[in-house]
C-alpha cells in the first residue's frame, strides 16, 4: 500500500511538473522570481541559471531562438563542445543546435533567415508606379492617393496599405515650408538681379547696412498641435489648443550688417513714409556711423510701399545714401530675415505673456546675437545667388 500511495503521488508531481515546463516555454519574459517560488511550493528545484534558461527559450512551434541562447551555442561550439553536448545542456533539439551552427559556418551571422510570410499587395513595379505619382503630385492627401491607385492596380486598397507603400518608396508625408508666391515677372527680375550681383565679393556684401521690418505676436495661451494625454482625455480642458483670435503684436525694426546688431525700433500705430524716415533719422544714421565709422557703405530695404515713396526716396538722396536696389518678394536672399527666424524661435521657448514681456524679450535677444553668426549669414550672400541662378529666379532654401 505505501509503494502505491508513492507511486500515485510520483505521477502527481511529474504532471504538475508538465505543465509547469509548458508554462514557462510559453511565456517569454516570465518572472524568475515568481517561477522559483511557484517550483519551490511544488518541490521542484533548479539552480538560476536553469530557470533563467528556460524562461528565454521561445519554444512555440515556429518560434526563432533569442539571440542570447544563439550566441551561447556559437562560443560553445568554438570551445570545442559537441553539437549533441551543446543540446543537452541547453534542453534544446539537436537539429536545432545543428542548424544554427550550421548557419554560422555558412555566412558567420547568427540571425534569423527572414521569413517568406504572406506577399505584399503591392510589387515593385507598382510601388515604381505609386512613387511616381506621389512625386507627380505631392500635394494630394493620402486619400485621395487611395483613390487612383485603387482605379489603377485595380486592388482592394486601404488607406493604411497606401500609407505603409508610401514609406516604402522612401517618401513621407511633411508640412510643406512657406514661401511667397512668384509670376514669371517677378522670377525673371530676380534671376537678372542674381546674375548681375553675382560679380560682388564677400568684402563688398560686408558693406551693406541691411534692414527689416518683422511682426512678433504674444504667444500666451497658444501651445503646441500635439499634447500627451490617454484616448478618454480628448475633452479634458488641458489637453486643449487654445487659441486668440487676435493676438497683441509688435512691429520691429531693425538693421545690422557684418560688423555688428544696429539699432532696434518698436513701431507703434499704422507705418506710413513719415514715419518710416523718422526711424531712418533716429535709428539708421546713428547705426551706419556707429558700424561703419565714416566708411561708405550701401543701405538696403525692400519694396514695402512706406519704402518706396516719393519723399523717401527723396529724403535717400538729399541725404546722399546709395540704396541697394532690391527685387520684389526676395527675403530668401535677406541675411536678416534669418536674425528674425532665431530671435522668434527664443519667443516660443519664452512664451510671453503681456506685450511689455515680448518688447523686453525681443530687445535682449537682439543684443545676444553674436558677430560672427553675422558674418556667417553675409558671407552666405553670394551662395544664395548662385541658388537663384540655378533655379531660374524661383525660391532657394533659405
Amino acid at each position: 500500500m505505501r509503494a502505491t500511495h508513492s507511486k500515485k503521488v510520483g505521477t502527481g508531481s511529474n504532471k504538475r511538473l508538465e505543465k509547469l515546463n509548458i508554462h514557462i516555454r510559453n511565456s517569454w519574459r516570465t518572472n524568475l522570481q515568481l517561477i522559483r517560488s511557484i517550483g519551490n511550493m511544488i518541490g521542484y528545484k533548479k539552480s538560476l541559471s536553469e530557470w533563467q534558461c528556460l524562461s528565454e527559450v521561445k519554444m512555440g512551434r515556429g518560434s526563432p531562438i533569442p539571440p542570447m541562447l544563439r550566441r551561447k551555442i556559437v562560443e560553445q561550439y568554438q570551445k570545442g563542445v559537441s553539437q549533441r553536448k551543446i543540446a543537452k545542456s541547453l534542453k534544446l533539439s539537436s537539429s536545432t543546435v545543428h542548424n544554427i551552427i550550421q548557419r554560422f559556418r555558412e555566412s558567420g551571422t547568427i540571425s534569423v533567415r527572414k521569413g517568406q510570410g504572406r506577399k505584399t499587395i503591392l510589387d515593385a513595379r507598382d510601388l515604381r508606379a505609386l512613387r511616381r505619382h506621389c512625386i507627380t503630385y505631392r500635394n494630394a492627401t493620402v486619400m485621395e492617393i487611395t483613390t487612383w491607385a485603387q482605379e489603377y492596380f485595380q486592388k482592394t486598397l486601404s488607406v493604411n496599405t497606401i500609407h505603409r507603400a508610401i514609406r516604402r518608396c522612401r517618401l513621407k508625408l511633411y508640412r510643406s515650408k512657406k514661401k511667397p508666391y512668384l509670376n514669371m515677372i517677378q522670377k525673371r527680375r530676380r534671376f537678372l538681379w542674381a546674375k548681375a550681383h553675382l560679380k560682388w565679393t564677400v568684402a563688398k556684401w560686408k558693406t551693406v547696412l541691411w534692414s527689416d521690418e518683422s511682426k512678433f505676436e504674444v504667444l500666451f495661451g497658444k501651445l503646441g498641435r500635439h499634447v500627451i494625454r490617454t484616448k478618454e482625455d480628448k475633452d479634458n480642458p488641458s489637453c486643449y489648443q487654445r487659441s486668440v483670435q487676435k493676438p497683441a503684436s509688435l512691429m520691429v525694426w531693425g538693421c545690422m550688417s557684418a560688423c555688428g546688431m544696429g539699432s532696434l525700433h518698436i513701431w507703434k500705430g499704422t507705418i506710413n513714409a513719415e514715419r518710416y524716415i523718422q526711424v531712418l533719422e533716429q535709428h539708421m544714421l546713428p547705426s551706419r556711423h556707429r558700424l561703419f565709422q565714416g566708411r561708405p557703405c550701401i543701405f538696403q530695404h525692400d519694396n514695402a510701399r512706406p519704402h518706396t515713396a516719393s519723399i523717401t526716396t527723396s529724403w535717400l538722396r538729399r541725404r546722399r545714401i546709395r540704396v541697394l536696389k532690391w527685387p520684389a518678394c526676395s527675403p530668401d536672399l535677406l541675411p536678416i530675415e534669418n536674425i528674425w527666424c532665431i530671435i522668434k524661435r527664443k519667443m516660443r521657448q519664452r512664451r510671453s505673456k503681456t506685450v511689455e514681456q515680448l518688447e523686453a524679450c525681443i530687445r535682449q535677444e537682439w543684443d545676444n546675437i553674436p558677430i560672427p553668426k553675422l558674418e556667417q549669414l553675409v558671407s552666405s550672400v553670394p551662395r544664395r545667388l548662385q541658388t537663384v541662378k540655378k533655379q531660374k529666379g524661383d525660391d532657394t532654401q533659405w
